[in-house]
C-alpha cells in the first residue's frame, strides 16, 4: 500500500521560512516526478513545484526565487524549502507522485 506522509507545515510570520517534507512508502518513485501542490480556501489546487525524475525543477511563477524543491531518491522523499513567505502562500500543501497524494499539511503565513 502506497502512502505519502507530509510534515513541516505550521504557522509562520510573513518573511519567515518553512521546510516541508514528504516521504513515500510502499513503492519506489525514483523514476517518477514528485511535486508539491497547494489549495487555498475557495481556490483550486495548483502546482507549486515539480521535481522530474532527472531532478530538474519547475516552479509556479508566484514562488520562483523563494521556494526550492529537492528530492532524495534513496529515502523516497521530496522536500520544499519555502523562504520569504507571504500571506498569500497560506494553503494546504499536498505532496504528489504519479497517482498518489498525501493527506496535506497546513501552512499559514500571518501578516
Amino acid at each position: 500500500q502506497v502512502q505519502l506522509e507530509e510534515s513541516g507545515g505550521g504557522l509562520v510570520q510573513a518573511g519567515g521560512s518553512l521546510r516541508l517534507s514528504c516521504v513515500a512508502s510502499g513503492n519506489t518513485f525514483s523514476s517518477y516526478a514528485m511535486g508539491w501542490y497547494r489549495q487555498a480556501p475557495g481556490k483550486e489546487r495548483e502546482l507549486v513545484a515539480l521535481s522530474t525524475s532527472d531532478s530538474s525543477a519547475n516552479y509556479a511563477d508566484s514562488v520562483k526565487g523563494r521556494f526550492t524543491i529537492s528530492r532524495d531518491n534513496a529515502k523516497n522523499a521530496v522536500y520544499l524549502q519555502m523562504n520569504s513567505l507571504k500571506p498569500e502562500d497560506t494553503a494546504v500543501y499536498y505532496c504528489n507522485t504519479w497517482i498518489y497524494w498525501g493527506q496535506g499539511t497546513q501552512v499559514t503565513v500571518s501578516s
